[in-house]
């Protein structure tokens, strides 16, 4: 589920938190790479889980055929040296953003550094609090009747193989959360039935500590 952070709520920006970790389901692919782009630059970690849930805009048949046109792009008499085509969600996103960044600089070298992506959620980040950013969401930023696609769909369609593992992998992550989220439901529900329980003992003592600004 989504959590919408302070941190892209606020008006001014609030800087270096220990790292950023963005949840990247539901996001368009450039709106997306922009904001951390930009946040990169400025000195702040960001760690990408969840890649191949990305939306890209427009159907799903016109974005192959780009993906298609592009993995014809290649080095004249060595395609060894190049061009280097990332089938693998993750690895997109990490090369929409180096498109971002002055990455032939030594900032923009620095910045790249700071970004982590992948695909999935992997420990440790399946039990840390997860953000959205609120001005790259696809159902804020993309009209209802506007066709769109997944990205995990097109790099799977174009060589990339885990599919099948990363979809049986979050299966199994959202039972298991689900347990947690179960049990610390009903723990909150035994500590409250406690509380009620002693209120009339220590109702006393809550009298004088109130009276005493505590």
């Amino acid at each position: 589920f989504f959590i919408i952070s302070p941190f892209y709520l606020s008006g001014c920006v609030k800087m270096f938190e220990k790292q950023v970790l963005i949840d990247g389901k539901g996001h368009l692919l450039g709106r997306l790479a922009s904001t951390i782009a930009k946040e990169l630059l400025a000195g702040q970690q960001v760690c990408v889980v969840r890649c191949e849930e990305i939306n890209i805009s427009g159907n799903f048949y016109r974005n192959k055929l780009k993906f298609m046109a592009f993995l014809r792009k290649k080095h004249l008499t060595n395609p060894k040296r190049g061009q280097f085509h990332f089938r693998r969600p993750s690895k997109v996103l990490w090369r929409t953003v180096r498109g971002m960044l002055p990455h032939k600089l030594p900032r923009g070298q620095a910045a790249l550094d700071r970004l982590k992506t992948f695909d999935g959620c992997p420990a440790p980040y399946d039990k840390q609090k997860k953000m959205v950013v609120p001005c790259a969401l696809r159902v804020t930023k993309l009209r209802p009747d506007r066709k769109f696609c997944k990205l995990g769909r097109i790099s799977h369609e174009l060589g990339w193989k885990y599919n099948d593992i990363i979809s049986t992998l979050e299966e199994k992550r959202l039972v298991k959360g689900k347990a947690f989220y179960e049990k610390k439901k009903e723990t909150a529900k035994l500590k409250a039935q406690a509380a009620k329980n002693v209120e009339s003992d220590i109702k006393g003592c809550n009298e004088k500590l109130a009276a005493l600004g505590y």
